[in-house]
């Protein structure tokens, strides 16, 4: 109890004096978070979506800063993956309920790795680096189904893959089909009137509930879906038709993710129920800061409300989360629920949690560089 109180006091500092951000300090944090996971984790590991997240915030890293080490790193990992997710080449057997073996092709947690990998055949146009993206996004979209994004960390992990294709390839289908998938996604766990997302239709309301008997909803699967749609947002055409219901969704959110933010500048693990998991949770933190920073740097979110909220959660990434010898502490382990009684402390680090820490530091640098 003791412990909790001290660091309840830091937090508490860290807010109310610690909202005068310098560029180079925000770079210096980045740069100390992210050398500090590379020196200590080798890039060959799968692609499977843990380790892939990670890789859309060093991409963003790399792209402020051009380092060198940093594209070297994610090229390292593609390179290791052969530029795919799952790979089986069986598509008769291509499955996407859940699943981390080669046959779950089509589950959005193999396809991540995707959006990285068309990031660097960007910088290096190769055809070998997107063949496989082509290869299973062109198969997807031509199937009839529309049920491929039932749980909502799908959303960030494929959303940013069809715009990303679609700028490609300038294929109508590939938006057509976020939409419709969306659509699905929004049929079975979007709650209206909060505006948020469940993290899967196990977890809809009433027939979950959280310890206290209120809607549980996850921060870090809502993190995953506004961060989703602000990427989303970066590639989608100006004058596109669906253009304005994204903007809707985005800007709906926003407002339930602010009125939720707790005073120390974190999010809890269950957004609407503080106590049925207390305590702060980096991972859903982050991408509630970054989704908030790229809405104000793009100017879709106004008010000193939406500036306090990324301020209040920069503060807490930086002056909490991060460690002085570059660990991003705070993040809960891979699940897909807040837990009570789970603990989550300065020790717990993540592959996820970093790189969605340096997606929120990266659009700070660029907020106080406007």
């Amino acid at each position: 109890m003791y412990v909790n109180l001290i660091v309840c006091c830091l937090l508490t500092y860290s807010v109310a004096f610690g909202q005068s951000f310098k560029k180079k300090d925000v770079l210096a944090q980045l740069h100390r978070a992210n050398k500090h996971w590379q020196a200590e984790h080798k890039p060959q590991v799968w692609s499977f979506w843990d380790q892939a997240a990670y890789h859309t915030g060093n991409m963003e890293l790399y792209k402020l800063t051009k380092e060198k080490n940093y594209l070297a790193y994610s090229t390292a990992w593609a390179e290791h993956n052969d530029w795919k997710g799952a790979k089986s080449d069986d598509k008769k057997n291509w499955k996407y309920s859940y699943g981390e073996t080669d046959d779950y092709v089509l589950f959005g947690d193999w396809q991540i790795c995707f959006q990285t990998y068309l990031d660097l055949y960007k910088l290096d146009p190769q055809p070998h680096k997107i063949a496989r993206v082509l290869e299973v996004m062109q198969y997807q979209v031509n199937t009839p189904n529309n049920d491929y994004w039932w749980w909502a960390d799908g959303l960030y992990m494929v959303m940013p893959v069809m715009t990303k294709l679609y700028k490609h390839t300038k294929d109508p289908i590939y938006l057509e089909k976020l939409h419709s998938y969306l659509q699905y996604a929004d049929s079975i766990m979007y709650d209206k009137e909060e505006a948020l997302y469940y993290r899967d239709a196990k977890y809809v309301y009433p027939k979950h509930k959280s310890a206290h008997g209120k809607k549980d909803f996850w921060a870090r699967g809502d993190g995953w879906v506004f961060a989703g749609l602000a990427k989303v947002l970066q590639d989608l055409p100006k004058n596109h038709p669906d253009r304005a219901s994204y903007i809707k969704r985005y800007q709906e959110m926003a407002k339930a993710i602010v009125t939720s933010q707790q005073t120390d500048g974190y999010w809890t693990r269950s957004m609407l129920d503080p106590q049925h998991a207390p305590g702060p949770e980096a991972s859903g933190t982050a991408f509630f800061t970054y989704g908030l920073l790229w809405g104000i740097n793009h100017g879709l979110f106004k008010g000193e409300e939406y500036e306090q909220a990324a301020r209040k959660g920069w503060s807490f990434l930086s002056n909490a989360a991060l460690q002085p010898d570059g660990r991003v502490g705070y993040v809960q382990p891979i699940g897909e629920k807040a837990i009570p009684g789970q603990v989550v402390d300065a020790q717990s680090t993540a592959s996820f949690g970093v790189g969605a820490f340096l997606l929120a530091g990266v659009e700070m640098y660029r907020h106080l560089k406007k």
